[in-house]
């Protein structure tokens, strides 16, 4: 019954989605496809997505015990704690330290937790400002 509900939800937020495209003014100087077609392939895809959950509902779900639900719950914190730190201590360290908990708790020792960690940001820091120039969070030292 869950899945039929989000289903509706998923048609109901494709029609405002819709709606929100149609009203998105045209200009004189625009290519031949216009700037509403991309709005209405996405709502198009939303809504056979949310067709499919409607028709196809899943099993009812099997929650985790307590202790799973604490992993969850310990793993949001470090998200949320993620987007605050972010801006204080730069995206290098805070990337290293939430990717190397999330790395500890889905099962690596720690000193491998902390090799990923500390791989994973300076992977992504390379490639997105150091190759493509993004700028990231730069934190007290720089980084």
């Amino acid at each position: 019954m869950a899945d039929r509900i989000l289903g509706g939800i998923g048609l109901l937020l494709t029609l405002f989605y819709v709606w929100a495209a149609s009203t998105i003014e045209l200009s004189f100087i625009s290519d031949p496809v216009g700037p509403k077609s991309f709005p209405y392939i996405i709502a198009g895809l939303f809504a056979l997505a949310s067709f499919a959950i409607m028709l196809r509902p899943d099993a009812p779900p099997e929650w985790p015990p307590l202790s799973g639900l604490i992993e969850i719950t310990a793993g949001l914190g470090v998200m949320v704690a993620y987007v605050y730190l972010l801006p204080e201590l730069g995206f290098v360290v805070t990337t290293t330290v939430a990717s190397a908990f999330l790395s500890w708790r889905l099962g690596a020792s720690a000193l491998a937790a902390v090799l990923a960690g500390a791989c994973t940001a300076i992977g992504i820091y390379v490639v997105f400002h150091l190759i493509l120039g993004l700028s990231l969070a730069t934190g007290p030292w720089g980084i």
